[in-house]
């Protein structure tokens, strides 16, 4: 009585009588969906590694990896905390560097040990290292430490001096078991030191300064390179990113870039102009530029005043991680428009709250704004007092693509598209296969539909899927062709409510009825 998998068995062909049990797996296939909540980020760091995407959760997450915010442009750590204050916990951050780099070293005093901070930056000249008696007698242990990292410690380690280097630079190089792995702060070359070890205590920087390579850091470097050797936002390939900030880049020429990246990899960039920017001028550069695609989001140069704990600095920063926080924190159906954004403390047009100013925008600036695909975070919103995306546009000039709504909802369906569908290639061309595909792309529909990302408007379905041989005649399925067609029907977004009022005293009042 042979258990087997279905398919792996020629059936027709089955010589010795039995019972076969087949395994058949499930027809329907389920579809799930992608993650619409991934937030990358590109910008310099004193800290970590150059053009590899980290997984970060958290700031305590980012500090680890990439170090402090610091009060500069360009700065990573800055758009990830402002991304945060709005609910954000995923993202995929790229340090980027102008080449300069360098990683603080210093030597053991005494010997020709060399100890060097893992990755480069300023944060390694906060490193110290230090050697004293070990838990055990006739041992010694290392610590490593520097300011707001996780101290790590190497016990118990032991030999005679031709050796002891050697066990030394093993322990910090690649660990010592599964409790203590290697090092995450310094890397250690012996340089064939064969001295007696002695205790010391040695901070890093004396032999090498550290450097962040940040000074020469611009749009372009953020933009990066594309190749065998992936830089700046290339980096982000294949990351599955829903949004992706280049932290400050305001260099329109780097504009272009940035929304051909966005529509191969489905990601909805927030683009910024610069900073103090005019209204007529920031009309003129897009325009220029060339900048019409639904997958950016073309923020206004309007930059906003932000409350820095860390550094104790009331900054003028981009309003990039608000915008990017904002949505990754929102279904991909909704638009950013009236939704508040935390943090704010004023912009460069409406002035901090102890200037005294209350600048606004009027109805005809924000008009000319629009009409150009460029959105602005500003005070008041629709629905009251408080800091939001006064547009929810994205910078398209077409109005049935224009919204923050049909640029992410648009890319969720294609990527979980490519991230499900791919199973069916490969498979013999017959009904069975049409059916399944349709199965499959109806239950994520209905699913979509379900959980209110598609919506019903006058009775009817808002999606369809035609799978069959009307639209894929033998003449196509028999050189290995098969198409499935999708339709679907967003859910509007409501940017122009009107309520009509009458009112007087010969006003004559019809109510409405409604039924049971």
């Amino acid at each position: 009585m042979p258990i087997i998998q279905a398919e792996t068995v020629n059936n027709t062909a089955l010589v010795v009588p039995d019972l076969y049990v087949e395994i058949v797996p499930p027809q329907n296939l389920i579809l799930n969906g992608v993650p619409s909540n991934i937030v990358g980020v590109v910008g310099t760091a004193n800290w970590g590694p150059i053009g590899l995407p980290v997984i970060v959760a958290s700031m305590a997450d980012y500090h680890a990896n990439f170090g402090p915010i610091i009060a500069r442009k360009y700065d990573m750590a800055t758009h990830v905390a402002t991304a945060v204050q709005q609910g954000t916990q995923n993202f995929r951050c790229v340090r980027a560097s102008d080449g300069t780099d360098t990683a603080a070293a210093s030597n053991i005093p005494g010997t020709a040990v060399a100890l060097t901070a893992r990755y480069t930056g300023s944060l390694g000249n906060q490193i110290t290292v230090a050697m004293e008696p070990g838990s055990k007698p006739a041992t010694w242990r290392l610590s490593v430490a520097a300011g707001g990292m996780r101290s790590e410690f190497f016990d118990n380690l032991a030999g005679d001096p031709t050796s002891f280097w050697q066990t030394l630079a093993n322990a910090v190089n690649t660990g010592t078991g599964a409790r203590t792995g290697p090092s995450r702060l310094i890397k250690l070359q012996t340089n064939g030191n064969v001295s007696a070890p002695a205790g010391f205590s040695v901070t890093l920087g004396a032999t090498t300064s550290g450097t962040d390579g940040a000074s020469g850091v611009g749009s372009t470097q953020l933009a990066g390179q594309d190749g065998a050797t992936r830089t700046g936002m290339y980096s982000l390939r294949g990351q599955g990113c829903a949004l992706a900030v280049l932290a400050d880049a305001d260099d329109p020429s780097t504009w272009g870039a940035q929304a051909a990246f966005s529509q191969e990899e489905g990601i909805y960039f927030i683009l910024i102009g610069p900073a103090g920017d005019s209204i007529t001028n920031a009309v003129t550069i897009k325009q220029a530029a060339g900048l019409d695609c639904y997958s950016t989001k073309m923020m206004h140069g309007d930059w906003l005043w932000w409350g820095d704990q860390v550094n104790g600095l009331t900054r003028l920063v981009s309003p990039q991680g608000f915008i990017a926080g904002r949505l990754a924190n929102l279904s991909p159906e909704q638009s950013a428009l009236n939704k508040p954004i935390h943090g704010i403390i004023g912009s460069q047009r409406s002035g901090q709250p102890q200037s005294g100013e209350a600048a606004v925008y009027s109805s005809a600036e924000l008009a000319v704004l629009f009409s150009a695909g460029i959105d602005v975070v500003s005070n008041p919103q629709p629905a009251g007092s408080f800091w939001g995306a006064r547009a929810g546009r994205n910078a398209s000039y077409d109005p049935a693509r224009n919204g923050d709504n049909y640029a992410r909802l648009t890319s969720y369906i294609a990527r979980t598209l490519a991230a499900g569908m791919g199973r069916y290639v490969g498979q013999v061309i017959n009904d069975t296969l049409f059916k399944n595909i349709r199965g499959t792309l109806l239950s994520f529909l209905q699913s979509m539909l379900d959980h209110g990302l598609l919506g019903i408007t006058g009775g009817t379905l808002p999606y369809s899927v035609i799978c069959d041989i009307s639209n894929n005649p033998p003449a196509r399925t028999g050189i290995g062709y098969v198409q499935a067609d999708i339709q679907v029907r967003y859910q509007a977004i409501n940017e122009r409510f009107i309520v009509n009022l009458e009112g007087g005293q010969t006003v004559q009042v019809a109510r409405q009825t409604l039924p049971d």
